[in-house]
């Protein structure tokens, strides 16, 4: 079968992270992802199943890695080779036409181990086995050597990763149910869902999480900053309150409560701020622009940043990261407002992920889709991002004639 392969290739690493900026197409067809025909992995036990992909997303953090450009934290935690893709709806190759869509957190029960202290707490995105049991090194299918990922033409994944879709759900809308429940446990991350609320970055982190928070808040009002002019129009067709450019963040901090200025400091602000992108320059004008005592939240993968943090200790500020998926505590009124009932108020990210999707009609974010022989222009579609119109690009495995834009 046909795969997207990253290989162990440090001059391969190091020419893509050098010419990714000034020759895109080059860097990746010089850096460590390459299509191979390879073998299905095998099966850990009965309990995992062949998956064959139709729609597989490219992820913000997939292209960090073709291009070099993640924090080296995460090395140890990934396998190599291995096949990236974990934004993925497919079918099951055992029951065909059962569509699927995969939660890839690699955990204690998926790796045949018993819970460790915080999966049995429901918090599987703090699993601390993500290096041992029945599978090599991996946080997540799409980034391990046993399982393969969403960019092939088939992977394996254990039952209990696998949710069923209602027919009536689109495959963009399903491809969007993995950056959706990031989303979601992004927006009920806040101390505090009420006031005033900021998130900086427009591409899929920032507007899915917009529609996540339009949903589990009972925010005053939501700004985005956007730079881009697709980025603006779906940020105020998800519910934006209003919508910036970065540069006008500052001024709108300090008009919400007629703030004082003095050089960088600012007497109040947005009650929380969520970055979408994890950059140095977002989290500092994060953390100067969110109210004295409030939260930033960082959503966005940062890679290693230099900052000046003087205003976060100076001002109180909490600042909290907020990753992945597992168990979400979910208040009554909230349950209720969206129409979510559950028995123990403990419901999993996916779930509400499910539930609130086809009402969101998030497939609206999947902008262009390629074949897996196409990734060159893809993953330099997904690079460019805003600059270009894109939002979310997507690998398509279906036997559609037309691809490219959706």
């Amino acid at each position: 079968m046909k795969a997207l392969v990253v290989s162990r290739s440090p001059a391969r690493f190091l020419t893509a992270r050098f010419l990714k900026d000034r020759l895109t197409d080059k860097a990746i067809e010089s850096g460590p992802l390459s299509l191979k025909d390879v073998d299905t992995p095998r099966q850990p036990s009965n309990e995992w199943v062949r998956v064959r992909p139709l729609l597989s997303g490219i992820c913000g953090s997939d292209i960090a890695t073709v291009f070099f450009n993640s924090s080296r934290y995460f090395d140890p935690l990934t396998s190599l080779p291995f096949t990236p893709g974990h934004e993925i709806v497919g079918e099951r190759v055992d029951r065909p036409g059962e569509r699927v869509v995969v939660e890839p957190a690699l955990t204690c029960a998926i790796r045949g181990l018993a819970p460790c202290r915080f999966c049995a707490a429901g918090e599987t995105q703090r699993c601390e086995s993500i290096a041992i049991g029945d599978l090599k090194e991996g946080i997540q299918l799409g980034y391990c050597a046993s399982t393969g990922g969403g960019w092939s033409n088939e992977f394996i994944a254990h039952e209990r990763a696998l949710h069923l879709l209602p027919e009536t759900l689109t495959l963009e809308d399903a491809v969007m149910i993995e950056p959706l429940a990031c989303a979601i446990h992004i927006s009920l991350a806040p101390s505090r869902r009420q006031g005033n609320l900021a998130i900086i970055g427009a591409g899929t982190v920032g507007l899915t999480t917009l529609a996540a928070s339009a949903q589990l808040g009972e925010y005053d009002s939501i700004t985005v900053v956007a730079k881009h002019p697709l980025q603006r129009q779906l940020a105020k067709d998800l519910g934006a309150t209003q919508v910036l450019y970065p540069d006008e963040l500052l001024g709108a901090a300090r008009r919400l409560h007629a703030s004082q200025r003095v050089g960088r400091y600012l007497s109040d602000g947005f009650d929380t701020i969520i970055d979408a992108v994890g950059s140095t320059s977002t989290i500092e004008s994060a953390v100067e622009t969110v109210r004295p005592g409030g939260e930033v939240i960082m959503a966005g993968m940062p890679s290693r940043q230099s900052l000046d943090l003087a205003p976060l200790w100076h001002r109180e500020i909490t600042l909290k990261g907020a990753y992945a998926y597992g168990q979400e505590q979910l208040d009554p009124a909230t349950a209720k407002r969206i129409g979510l009932l559950s028995s123990d108020g403990l419901p999993r990210t996916f779930d509400i992920a499910l539930h609130l999707a086809p009402k969101l009609g998030l497939g609206r974010l999947v902008t262009h889709r390629y074949r897996l022989n196409e990734y060159v222009p893809a993953l330099r579609k997904a690079y460019h991002g805003g600059r270009e119109d894109a939002i979310k690009v997507v690998f398509d495995l279906t036997k559609r004639k037309s691809v490219h834009d959706a």
